[in-house]
């Protein structure tokens, strides 16, 4: 069975989508479109801007989210058995699964970048990389933290992302290395993503995807909250507003998905992250890139 996965912020990169835009006259028509429905030529930056530019969040998640979807839609053979996206990449997976339209799904994705942006304003937050300890450490050093700060993604095995208020972040990082991280770096982010710090982003995108429609999907999306298959409209909509609050579960997704009968993945979109992750999670796992 195929997999196909997407990938989120951060593998961006100048130059991304620039030959599949000069190639193919879908794409072509797609990036205008694109342009329109955003009120700015995101493509201008994505082919010509600097990765200053890029990293702008109003840029950096429509954008990713472009390269990842219209490369999908100009790849021949591309039937998926099972979607999966990493945060941001989710929405690229409910585009190509049918669950969602190419036009909402940037609509939405341009409302969460913003208000993911609003919510960073609010108080010094920010995420670090723990490197060496297994998930239940890392979840019970958290614990002992005073202020906000929790596990949010759980990329693969010994590579857990924490999130929370700057300070707590700082002191987690700390007490990692006491337990025996062999790393616990700050990432250079504009806040705590996939934590509660999220939640004011997360009501004004709640609001958004209830007034969008969603379809049923022509195969199933494992979703970052509940790392399991899920094929229900409704379900998805529910989980998808969560996800902003809630845990990347990226490791517990690629062993269902393997569980469930995957037997290659192919990673599409910019950058190879996810494929290098999977490899991590399952040494036998074939993967691709498109």
């Amino acid at each position: 069975m195929k997999a196909y996965v997407f990938p989120g912020q951060g593998a961006q990169f100048s130059g991304m989508g620039k030959e599949l835009y000069e190639t193919s006259d879908v794409a072509k028509s797609l990036f205008e479109k694109a342009n329109e429905i955003l009120g700015f030529r995101i493509t201008d930056i994505m082919f010509e801007g600097t990765a200053e530019q890029l990293k702008e969040t109003k840029v950096t998640q429509p954008a990713v989210f472009l390269h990842s979807v219209i490369l999908a839609k100009t790849l021949a053979d591309f039937q998926p058995d099972m979607v999966a996206g990493h945060s941001l990449g989710e929405f690229s997976a409910l585009v190509v699964n049918g669950t969602l339209s190419f036009e909402d799904a940037l609509l939405l994705v341009s409302k969460r970048a913003l208000a993911m942006q609003k919510a960073c304003e609010i108080t010094p937050s920010t995420m670090a990389a723990v490197l060496g300890l297994a998930d239940d450490v890392v979840e019970n050093v958290c614990k002992t933290i005073d202020g906000v700060v929790v596990a949010a993604n759980y990329n693969c095995p010994g590579q857990l992302v924490i999130s929370g208020e700057t300070t707590a972040v700082e002191k987690a990082c700390e007490a990692m290395k006491e337990a025996g991280a062999k790393r616990a770096l700050i990432l250079p982010v504009g806040g705590a993503f996939h934590s509660p710090m999220m939640e004011p982003a997360r009501e004004e995108l709640a609001a958004a995807i209830e007034a969008t429609h969603f379809s049923q999907p022509t195969c199933p999306v494992y979703q970052n909250v509940t790392a399991n298959a899920v094929s229900d409209p409704a379900e998805i909509k529910k989980n998808l507003i969560i996800q902003l609050t809630a845990p990347v579960r990226w490791t517990q997704s690629v062993q269902q998905m393997i569980a469930d009968g995957a037997t290659s993945f192919t990673e599409v979109g910019p950058g190879k992250v996810l494929a290098g992750l999977i490899q991590k999670i399952d040494k036998t796992a074939e993967t691709h890139s498109a």
